[in-house]
């Protein structure tokens, strides 16, 4: 893990944080990560969303929200 931390200019436990979950991919990262592996950075923070979704997704029924009230236009047809 010392090699691939220093090959990404990061400490060991930066890169121990991100490889066990207790830290996302930052935009920073990303860069890194691109210019380490030639995958796109657009990419690994892609990958990282799609990952806190479905984190979210998984409470998502624990999530208590009041619908928006509509305005009176919209009621009636109106945009």
């Amino acid at each position: 893990m010392t090699d691939a931390a220093r090959v990404l200019g990061v400490d060991r436990q930066t890169l121990s944080n991100l490889l066990n979950a207790r830290s996302g991919i930052s935009p920073e990262m990303a860069i890194r990560l691109e210019k380490a592996f030639g995958t796109p950075a657009r990419e690994w923070l892609m990958r990282q969303l799609d990952h806190e979704l479905a984190e979210a997704l998984h409470k998502a029924d624990s999530i208590e929200v009041q619908p928006f009230p509509r305005a009176p236009d919209e009621m009636r047809g109106r945009s």
